[in-house]
């Protein structure tokens, strides 16, 4: 039997000259490995950024609705007046902005101001930034009678977030203290959704 000739693997071993594995990156392939990067990120930093602005839109309704039915709830189990309102130092502030914050409180001299002796039955504060609730023009705080109504015309919320005035929502509340959800008017969502 003739001698076997020794096979490439085997004679590339013995030399010592073992063929590389490793491809190399060029700068090509680093440019286009940072441009799919880039191409991911700008179509996933918007989705993010609007599941943020509605996560945070929702917890503001939700802070808003609680505080409603509870100066409802209070006022018919104590008999007595519960004032809603803007107050973004603690006092009632008289404004239709309730992004900066507010109380709920009993108001038992019936000047609609809080007075140290009054009992505190809620305080919120500020609204995430990017978030905005803006109360009707003409009510700047809501009053609940004893018997669950509250005084005056029904109260508009405008509830807006970054995302735009597209998805702005309003919260009526009605005089005998029903809140409902509807599409506000296109000027009071362009109003509220303005320099968001």
């Amino acid at each position: 039997m003739p001698p076997s000739e020794p096979s490439l693997t085997t004679s590339v071993i013995r030399r010592g000259t073992l063929p590389t594995l490793h491809p190399g990156f060029t700068l090509l392939d680093l440019m286009i490995a940072v441009a799919i990067i880039l191409i991911l990120f700008s179509v996933a930093i918007p989705s993010v950024s609007n599941a943020v602005s509605r996560v945070q839109a929702s917890a503001a309704r939700s802070a808003i609705t609680t505080t409603l039915f509870d100066g409802l709830r209070n006022a018919t189990v104590l008999g007595q007046e519960v004032v809603v309102c803007p107050a973004p130092g603690g006092q009632c502030a008289g404004a239709r902005d309730w992004s900066r914050g507010w109380i709920a409180f009993v108001d038992l001299d019936h000047n609609r101001l809080r007075t140290p002796n009054e009992p505190l039955l809620r305080r919120d504060g500020p609204l995430d930034e990017g978030v905005r609730l803006y109360g009707s023009p003409g009510r700047p705080r809501i009053v609940y009678q004893p018997n669950g109504s509250n005084a005056g015309s029904n109260l508009s919320f405008t509830l807006c977030d970054r995302r735009g005035a597209a998805y702005a929502v309003s919260l009526i509340l009605s005089n005998g203290g029903r809140l409902r959800t509807d599409k506000p008017t296109a000027s009071a969502a362009v109003d509220c959704a303005s320099g968001l």
